[in-house]
């Protein structure tokens, strides 16, 4: 009963502290300067505001023993997909800031240092 209790509050825990990621994932992209900044606030967002919530469900569902069963199936597709998420969204984000790197797509203008400026061949901008 104890843990049960433990788990409920840990889970809800997890899911408010999501959504205050996707709050100030919001207003990060919305108040970021140029495109690589903001694509930072939308990783966090998608890691914190959707990574954190599915563990918070996971937990939750843990806890509720009138599910039965099929509780553990519910908490291992959560941590499924949160894993998923987790490997995924870096990935993309490093991906599409890359290619607007390369391609000259995306102003760089309060860039101080640009370390990539010499590694990477072909389209980079002048």
């Amino acid at each position: 009963m104890v843990v049960d209790t433990v788990l409920s509050i840990v889970g809800l825990t997890a899911i408010i502290v999501g959504a205050f990621f996707d709050i100030v994932s919001a207003i990060g992209v919305l108040k970021l300067p140029n495109f690589f900044t903001r694509i930072h606030a939308v990783t966090i967002g998608a890691i914190g505001g959707s990574v954190l919530p599915l563990i918070g469900v996971a937990l939750l569902s843990l806890a509720l023993e009138d599910l039965g069963v099929h509780r553990f199936y519910l908490a291992g597709t959560s941590i499924a997909g949160a894993v998923l998420i987790l490997i995924l969204a870096p990935t993309g984000a490093h991906s599409l800031a890359k290619a607007a790197y390369i391609m000259c797509q995306a102003p760089r203008k309060p860039l101080l240092y640009d370390a990539l400026e010499n590694k990477v061949e072909g389209g980079l901008c002048q």
